[in-house]
């Protein structure tokens, strides 16, 4: 997906830096708490880690539900009642056959067509387009569908999140978007005129149990304990909530109340601290003194609302500080959103503390 702030062109300084400082043992925690769409998570899965992610957001939950909870088989037994052809399917192949049925459903006109296509908002004040009319009743017909799959109880749980997860990462593709869905383009680009067509999401197989959770980092927190924790925290003041708006609908399929040109829902309840200048500092002080781990790492970049020293007065109160860095290429979404940056490069710091103050003492 193309994600803000995503971290997939990094990873391998994260693995490499994290290593030198913790070590490179697999079977320990992993605490993935700022998770996003699961790239760091998904990774230290994949080298052995048990996991811990969570997001505040609903729709990277759905994605981190499926890429780090599942981690075993899914054999769509139950879909056998309403999908007889799944019998003659190996086990391994029936994720692809149950996304390639879902992808030849006939379109309906729910609530993303009537709300964020032209054919559907036609006689509507806004009229948005960030789909096309096709996608826009394809990807209704496919969340009714598996919607109304889990209700009747044909599909596991671990199944419900694989197909949203799958729906979700689909659909990003064929949006008509520049990058983020705090606005549509309008005429429909290319990508955005072909057909939607569900390409299954990645099953990460192996023996580990992992936890994912949809809540505050900082009520989250002091409840639970683990090895390595990763934090990559929003760098600025753009929240997440109205950049992926779109996702957080379908993910929820809620039909809930809209407005504005972009038809925002309502994010109250999921306004970042770490978005706001007056409050980062406190928000994040207040997080790293109740963790309970042995290593604290942060990303963040050089234009972040925190200030190197505002991080190191912070993450020092745990123990011994340092920081490692990367220069890396901006996300292109920043070329139309922030044009006061100049730079085509912005530099990465990975901070890091090692853990030696107990909590009980600060």
């Amino acid at each position: 997906m193309n994600y803000l702030g995503s971290k997939l062109s990094l990873l391998k300084f994260l693995e490499e830096s994290i290593n030198k400082i913790a070590g490179n043992k697999s079977n320990r925690v992993f605490c993935d708490l700022f998770a996003g769409t699961g790239i760091v998570g998904s990774y230290f899965k994949k080298k052995g880690y048990k996991i811990i992610a969570n997001d505040i957001q609903y729709y990277s939950y759905v994605l981190n539900r499926h890429y780090i909870g599942n981690h075993k088989e899914l054999t769509f037994s139950k879909l056998l009642k309403e999908i007889p052809e799944l019998k003659k399917i190996k086990t391994e192949n029936r994720k692809n056959f149950t996304c390639n049925y879902l992808s030849s459903l006939k379109g309906k006109k729910g609530f993303i067509y009537k709300n964020y296509c032209v054919g559907g908002a036609k006689d509507e004040k806004e009229q948005r387009q960030y789909f096309s009319d096709e996608n826009g009743m394809m990807c209704d017909a496919i969340r009714q569908k598996i919607e109304n799959w889990k209700k009747r109880k044909l599909i596991s749980n671990d199944e419900y999140y694989f197909l949203i997860a799958t729906l979700i990462k689909s659909i990003d593709k064929y949006a008509n978007t520049a990058s983020v869905y705090g606005a549509f383009l309008k005429k429909l680009k290319k990508t955005a005129q072909n057909s939607l067509i569900l390409k299954p999401a990645e099953l990460i197989i192996n023996d580990n149990d992992h936890k994912v959770f949809n809540a505050d980092i900082n009520k989250l927190v002091p409840k639970i304990e683990g090895d390595i924790l990763y934090l990559d925290p929003p760098y600025n003041q753009r929240q997440y909530a109205t950049n992926y708006h779109l996702l957080e609908t379908i993910a929820k399929y809620d039909n809930p109340k809209i407005h504005g040109k972009t038809g925002l829902r309502e994010y109250q309840n999921q306004k970042s601290l770490y978005c706001s200048r007056p409050q980062v500092k406190k928000a994040f002080k207040d997080l790293i003194l109740k963790a309970k781990v042995k290593y604290i790492f942060l990303s963040y970049n050089n234009e972040g609302l925190m200030t190197l020293d505002d991080i190191k007065e912070i993450m020092s109160l745990r123990g011994e500080y340092g920081h490692f860095t990367k220069e890396y290429n901006r996300f292109k979404a920043d070329k139309s959103e922030n044009r006061n940056y100049i730079a085509n490069k912005t530099t990465e710091y990975l901070h890091y503390a090692v853990c030696k103050n107990p909590i009980n003492s600060l």
